[in-house]
């Protein structure tokens, strides 16, 4: 049953690391030099609030949502 004889097989070396330019993105504000996550603590936590409160389809929390949009490309960063 156990009888047949096969060559160990060995561990294919890792593929070669290919130097691809992808896009850069933006991972700092160009005036504060803070990550996107750091930016604007104040919409940010207003936005935030007003999600949890009462969901983003209220037409409250889509102006915070746009003001703090706005801030962040005040910030330098390309935000849809």
């Amino acid at each position: 049953m156990g009888n047949s004889s096969s060559a160990p097989t060995s561990t294919p070396p890792p593929p070669a690391k290919t130097e691809e330019k992808k896009p850069s993105l933006q991972k700092v504000g160009i005036k504060s030099g803070k990550k996107i996550c750091c930016c604007c603590p104040e919409t940010k936590q207003a936005r935030d609030a007003c999600i949890l409160a009462n969901g983003e389809d209220d037409i409250d929390c889509k102006k915070l949502i746009e003001l703090h949009k706005e801030c962040l490309r005040s910030e330098g960063f390309t935000v849809k």
